[in-house]
């Protein structure tokens, strides 16, 4: 047994998620962002006699579609991590030699 265990894994692939992983992300996302809209409708109407605040509310809640597209369309950024390597230790290696 290896006595001298990393703490850290080490990373074997620097393979992207997959696609579907991905995708059901951006779905969360734009679900989410869609169903912000619902309550500054709402509370639009409910705060009517309040013109300022109902007109800020709707105001708010035009951009919120084209916003939630842009965002569930565009790709997660690539990593920048390198990955991390096993590299033999040298006891490894002279132990290899001497056989």
């Amino acid at each position: 047994m290896n006595s001298q265990r990393r703490d850290n894994p080490v990373l074997i692939t620097s393979a992207a998620p997959s696609y579907e992983d991905q995708l059901s992300a951006r779905r969360r996302r734009y679900a989410l962002m869609m169903s912000l809209r619902i309550p500054c409708v709402v509370l639009a109407v409910l705060f009517a006699e309040v013109w300022w605040l109902a007109l800020a509310l709707i105001l708010l809640s035009v951009p919120l579609p084209w916003m939630a597209v842009l965002i569930a369309n565009d790709r997660p950024p690539r990593k920048a991590e390198t990955p991390q390597r096993l590299r033999p230790s040298r006891q490894a290696l002279d132990a290899g030699r001497k056989r």
